[in-house]
């Protein structure tokens, strides 16, 4: 691993290349490819839609991140002092006006539970893997100063506030590694192999202070066989990941190799892989992601939060940073975490 100079604004690159590429994906998802070419031309010279609207791929990052600065102010980052304002904000998504924006049906069926005193246990949804799990985590592999028990355990709980999975789990905390990773300077080449090693190392590893009695609401007989099941499976996901990143041709739609991006391990391998078929062209890394038959708007967002976390602030056109709906907060927040 290479040390890249902190002066990237890697937070600001990563939270503004997340709405940029959930923007230029809201308007293709639900299409297959050849409705997308017809409807936006060639994909290489997709334009960012004015206005760049997000959707509450966007609104929940911005929910998480809120949730986890009001933490962070009062303390060191635990379980009890992120879940309360962090569940707070998800309820204001849910009562927001502007949750319009086709939001997934688990979120909005656990942030209901969650508007209560009831244990947030209780409120998640033990059977849904869904990408809205990752979608919004980039922010947790943002934050600086937390050690790895810190951001696993965080990873996990968000996603567990609404999709308790344990598919949902691993894939949020290997989705906030990744970012991690990318801010101090791994090189996209050995990304994979990193993050393989790493759901190796904490397959059997259930984080009890952050997700309390989860594994037993879901019906597993010990919460080491409960959280073995979603490493597994993002174990399974990131071999194919891996061998989709040699061999797959870029004029291909990713989703093919490593799934349409609905349920949280693909949303983060298919997110990858269009960042890794482009490593050093955001642009081309998000209009491949946003051009392609799954969730689009939620694989570009993730390719977005990739490409910025590597890359930095820099790598995105003034033109389209500047029109990016609640650009403004995004800047406020990154510029907090790059400080």
């Amino acid at each position: 691993m290479t040390a890249r100079t902190p002066a990237k604004s890697a937070a600001t690159g990563s939270l503004i290349g997340l709405a940029l590429g959930d923007a230029l994906g809201f308007p293709t998802e639900f299409n297959d490819v050849p409705s997308i070419l017809a409807k936006c031309g060639p994909w290489r010279e997709m334009e960012l839609p004015r206005p760049a609207i997000v959707t509450d791929d966007t609104q929940m990052t911005l929910a998480l991140a809120r949730g986890l600065r009001t933490a962070m102010g009062s303390g060191v980052l635990a379980p009890k002092r992120m879940e309360r304002p962090v569940r707070e904000e998800f309820v204001d998504w849910y009562h927001s006006p502007d949750n319009n924006r086709a939001p997934g049906r688990t979120c909005l069926i656990a942030c209901n539970l969650l508007d209560g005193d009831r244990p947030w246990q209780e409120a998640s949804q033990t059977g849904s893997k869904g990408c809205g799990a990752n979608m919004r985590v980039a922010p947790v592999g943002l934050v600086p100063g937390l050690s790895d028990e810190q951001r696993a355990g965080a990873a996990q709980l968000q996603a567990a506030l609404t999709h308790g999975h344990p598919t949902a789990l691993a894939a949020s905390d290997l989705t906030a590694r990744a970012v991690r990773l990318l801010v101090q300077g791994a090189e996209p080449a050995g990304l994979v192999e990193l993050l393989r090693s790493y759901a190796r190392q904490n397959r059997s590893r259930y984080h009890t202070q952050w997700l309390g009695d989860l594994w037993q609401r879901a019906g597993a007989a010990t919460p080491e066989q409960f959280i073995a099941r979603g490493w597994d499976e993002c174990l399974e996901i990131l071999e194919r990941l891996g061998s989709a990143a040699r061999t797959v041709s870029p004029e291909s739609d990713p989703c093919l190799a490593t799934g349409e991006g609905w349920i949280a391990e693909e949303a983060l391998a298919t997110g990858l892989l269009c960042f890794l078929l482009f490593p050093d062209e955001p642009l081309t890394a998000l209009r491949r992601a946003a051009c392609t038959s799954g969730d689009s708007d939620s694989i570009a967002c993730l390719t977005g939060a990739f490409a910025g976390a590597r890359l930095g602030a820099g790598v995105w056109p003034r033109e389209w940073a500047d029109r990016i709906e609640h650009g403004s907060e995004l800047g406020t927040l990154g510029a907090l975490w790059d400080a």
